[in-house]
């Protein structure tokens, strides 16, 4: 399973110099990610995504789309270099490998606690789960760097990056040295999505991992 929302859940993001960083705003960086959390209901963008090493090595890239719906619904399609799905329907979470025919269903507050994925996509109160640790600027880039509270997240820290308090770069620091790097593009925000595309059918000849709810309730 790609490693962006649930281990690790994006073009390379910029790289920090101290030259172009400046003083910590942790007024602003609070006012930027409340209205990121409380203001923005939806989120429909494509994404460029790396894996990193510990030793500054890319050693995977995908590219895809992904439509979010507040609170706790998204999709997060990965079209290249081969298809995979990740569907979160607000009770569970759906992984799809088209090229294995499998896809594995967990429990999606289990799966998604602590984790980048509970901030980008869960409730306002997700935001209680992490710290600020500090904000700068690099170029026209607003950068706020977060930490979980949580040891058991599988993740040391996050940095989401703004433009014009619209997210269009995010960075996650897992616990193995890796660094998973997401870039945002065609970015629209509070447009209306279907509820479909936060539902998944399990295609003919399938494997199926794990046990979905049985009770699944709509808002």
């Amino acid at each position: 399973m790609r490693q962006l929302l649930i281990i690790g859940i994006v073009a390379l993001c910029a790289q920090f110099s101290a030259a172009e960083t400046f003083a910590s705003e942790p007024d602003r960086a609070q006012r930027v990610l409340d209205h990121f959390v409380h203001e923005i209901t939806s989120i429909k963008a494509n994404f460029e995504q790396s894996l990193v090493d510990a030793n500054n090595d890319v050693i995977d890239e995908s590219k895809g789309f992904l439509e979010i719906q507040r609170p706790g619904r998204f999709r997060w399609t990965y079209t290249e270099p081969y298809e995979q799905l990740l569907v979160a329907d607000g009770v569970d979470l759906w992984s799809y490998d088209a090229d294995l025919a499998q896809v594995i269903v967990k429990p999606q507050a289990t799966v998604l606690a602590s984790t980048p994925a509970l901030l980008l996509g869960g409730s306002a109160e997700a935001l209680d789960d992490f710290t600020i640790l500090e904000s700068f600027t690099d170029g026209e880039t607003f950068w706020i760097r977060l930490e979980p509270r949580s040891d058991d997240s599988g993740f040391t820290g996050l940095d989401l990056g703004f433009n014009n308090e619209q997210l269009t770069r995010m960075m996650f620091f897992d616990n193995l040295g890796q660094t998973t790097l997401v870039a945002l593009k065609d970015i629209q925000t509070n447009i209306e999505i279907s509820s479909s595309e936060f539902s998944f059918t399990v295609p003919d000849g399938v494997d199926v991992v794990g046990q979905a709810t049985a009770s699944v309730v709509t808002p």
